[in-house]
Parts: structure tokens; C-alpha cells; sequence
């Protein structure tokens, strides 16, 4: 026996429905817009607060590249990395004799950290300064013997001062950069028959910059500050240089302000630098590198261009 199935009385051989599409709508943050408000509402209050006073503002721009203000800051400069030279090399070897098996050195590079980063760097110029009051000679035995006086220049008192002052911050640093990486490539390298010194060059020191370039960085900018604290010893240098100017020209107030805009001048200057050696030494250890500040720049503008919804 055979039944026919009527195989039109079914339902139409149409496609199933697909999932309906979800309208997401932006939660609002209404919080942000009124903290907006206010901080704008707050910078509108600082700018007329400072235009109500007696500012020749005129007086900026026709000091700004003064030739005595360009030598301040070219002196700036010539200290900023001149102590931090002193400042890493000393670092990197007070690091190393701190991370030392033998006692006698350890000790040492623990007690120069503490008394260096114990006393007020302020201090210590000063310090430096004055120690003609004490010693009326320099002698070094055959190698140098001088008058103290003739010796200790406002220069080199200021180098001194502010380079082994910072040996001792960057020792932490470079400590801390040696210590984050793993002991096991250590073990390795020696395992391979590498001397302790050609371990540290070729192994552990180019993977601990990747931890000591940031904090190197800030502190390179803090130096290029702290160089206006010089001008207690005699020594010009850009914030000095503007206090001249503003006693001289009667726009002492403008010319403080004259020499914050070439400080912060020069710090961004020295923050795009920072910027690229930390994306650097970051190649080995991020899959992707972060974008480049013209790089964000192109995105940003590449995606103003594109209509809502992501579709060209």
C-alpha cells in the first residue's frame, strides 16, 4: 500500500529569520558634562583673573630670544646633560656594587644612596660652595694641588652637586631595572661559559633599560628643573639670567613667566624624546607598538572622515 504525500500543502521553502539586529543606545553621563562646565568655567576664572592684573605681556616675546636668555638656556642645557651623565654612569656602578657579593662594596654603594638621597640637593650646592671656608688648598698629592678657591668654580661646584646627587637616585633605578629580569637567563649565560661582565652587557642590561628608560626619562626632566636651583652659588643659568633681565628692565614678574615658557618649552622637547625611546626598547616585548603621536593624529582625522557605522 502506498500513500502520496502532497508535497504543496506544506509551508513555503523560505530561509529562517535571522537574529533581529540590537539598537544600542549610549548610556548618557551626564556627570561628565557638568564637570566640563565647571573646570572651563574655573579656567575662564583664572585668565580673567590674571588679566585684571598689571601685566606687560609685550615684554615676553621681546625677551624671548634675547641673546643673554639664549645663553641661559644653552647653559641650561649643558648642565642638564652633563649631570646626567655623571648621574648614570655613577648609577649604573653604585647599581652594580650594590647588587655585589662582596660586603665591603655593598656597604659603600648603600651608604653614598643614603647620604646623597638623605640630604636636600639644595644643601649640598651649597655645601659644595662653601667648603673654600674649610679647605684653603686642594691637594691631590703629585697629580694636582691649587688654591680651593681656584679649583671650585661656580661650574664645577653645580656638576658636582647635581650629578652625584642624582648618581644616587639612578642607582636605585638601574637596581631595580637589573633585578627585573629573571635570574634563569643569568644561570643561562653563564651556563654558556659568559663572563659576569660580558653577561651584564649582552643579557641583563638591554632588558632592564625596558624597566630604566621611563623613570631615567622623568628624572631628566626633573634635572632640567632643579638646574634653576644653581643660581644660589653664583652661577647663571636661564632662571637667573631672567631674574637679571627683570631687575633691569623693571618686568620682573614677566620674565619669571618668560622663563616657566622655556622651561616647559624644553621639557616637551625632552618628553617626545622620551616618548620614542621608550617605544624603542619596547619592540621585544610588546606585540604591537604603540602609535606615534602623528600616527594617533592621522587616525583621529581618518576617522572624522568616515560616515557613522563604520561603513566607507
Amino acid at each position: 500500500m502506498t500513500v502520496d504525500i502532497d508535497k504543496t500543502t506544506g509551508p513555503a521553502d523560505t530561509p529562517p529569520a535571522g537574529p533581529e539586529a540590537i539598537k544600542a543606545i549610549p548610556v548618557r553621563h551626564y556627570g561628565r558634562y557638568v564637570s566640563a562646565v565647571v573646570a572651563l568655567a574655573l579656567f575662564g576664572a583664572v585668565v580673567y583673573a590674571f588679566s585684571q592684573g598689571k601685566i606687560n605681556w609685550d615684554a615676553i616675546p621681546d625677551y624671548f630670544f634675547d641673546d643673554r636668555v639664549l645663553e641661559g638656556v644653552g647653559k641650561t642645557l649643558l648642565l642638564t646633560v652633563l649631570s646626567m651623565a655623571i648621574g648614570i654612569v655613577g648609577g649604573i656602578l653604585l647599581a652594580v656594587m650594590r647588587l655585589s657579593r662582596n660586603p665591603v662594596t655593598s656597604s659603600i654603594a648603600w651608604f653614598y644612596i643614603w647620604f646623597f638621597r638623605g640630604t636636600p640637593v639644595l644643601v649640598q650646592l651649597v655645601v659644595w660652595f662653601n667648603l673654600g671656608l674649610v679647605f684653603e688648598y686642594i691637594n691631590l698629592g703629585p697629580v694636582y694641588k691649587d688654591e680651593w678657591s681656584d679649583f671650585m668654580t661656580p661650574f664645577l661646584t653645580v656638576l658636582l652637586g647635581l650629578g652625584l646627587n642624582e648618581a644616587a637616585y639612578m642607582a636605585e633605578i638601574c637596581r631595580a631595572g637589573l633585578l627585573a629580569v629573571d635570574e634563569g637567563q643569568t644561570e643561562a649565560a653563564h651556563a654558556l661559559g659568559m663572563s659576569h661582565s660580558k653577561t651584564l652587557r649582552r643579557i641583563v642590561i638591554p632588558q632592564a633599560m625596558r624597566v630604566i628608560v621611563p623613570p631615567t626619562g622623568n628624572e631628566v626632566i626633573n634635572m632640567l628643573k632643579t638646574t634653576s636651583l644653581v643660581s644660589v652659588v653664583q652661577y647663571s643659568e636661564l632662571f637667573r639670567v631672567a631674574q637679571d633681565i627683570g631687575q633691569t628692565s623693571g618686568a620682573p614678574a614677566e620674565m619669571l613667566f618668560l622663563a616657566a615658557a622655556w622651561y616647559l618649552l624644553l621639557t616637551s622637547v625632552f618628553s617626545v624624546g622620551q616618548y620614542y625611546l621608550e617605544r624603542y626598547y619596547a619592540r621585544g616585548s610588546s606585540r604591537q607598538l604603540p602609535p606615534t603621536p602623528w600616527q594617533k593624529v592621522r587616525a583621529n582625522m581618518l576617522s572624522l572622515g568616515r560616515p557613522k557605522g563604520g561603513m566607507a
